[in-house]
């Protein structure tokens, strides 16, 4: 009986300390008022998606109304700074001619906040990534996307990513990163 009653307490302990950790959320600074998105850094041999994602997230932010975008950085609380790394395209199914019918767009990209009064990096995204399936029905008349159009829903679901963490709540498990940003 001793024995059965010790593993009872042994499995409630360890029960208890299997909760989930549930961090409180991180509230952006209440003096950030204004942000500045810098120009998107394109580090693919992709044409023209640092202007798409540069205004999709102005544009987003502008939409969501709670911070003011600025056209110059130093007139700014905050910065956004984003950067694409890697654009891949991929054939998911193929037709029996072996012509491609329905592709995988991923995008990959790092996305920093930086405290511009603190001089700090509040948030890192590393490798924060799109991905849209979709059916290349279009030259037949159906419905169907286009890889142009997977972009803009890509640009749309990343941008809509980047102000809920800007705005919503931001940083990891183990707090902001205190990094100083060079000069």
């Amino acid at each position: 009986m001793k024995k059965i009653y010790l593993l009872l307490m042994f499995v409630v302990a360890l029960i208890s300390c299997a909760a989930p950790y549930d961090p409180a959320p991180q509230i952006l600074p209440a003096y950030v008022k204004s942000i500045y998105v810098r120009p998107v850094v394109n580090n693919t041999n992709q044409y023209g998606l640092e202007d798409k994602l540069t205004k999709a997230v102005i544009d987003e932010f502008m939409k969501d109304g709670r911070l003011s975008v600025t056209t110059e950085e130093k007139d700014s609380d905050g910065v956004v700074v984003c950067e694409i790394k890697r654009y891949v395209l991929q054939p998911l199914t193929y037709d029996a001619n072996m012509v491609a019918e329905q592709y995988k767009l991923w995008i990959l990209i790092n996305v920093y906040f930086i405290d511009k009064h603190e001089n700090i990096t509040l948030w890192a995204e590393p490798n924060m990534e799109g991905i849209q399936i979709y059916a290349d029905n279009v030259k037949d008349g159906f419905g169907g996307m286009t890889e142009e159009e997977a972009r803009e829903y890509i640009w749309e679901k990343l941008s809509r990513d980047i102000v809920k963490r800007t705005i919503n709540g931001f940083g990891n498990a183990g707090g902001i990163s205190a990094r100083k940003v060079q000069q």
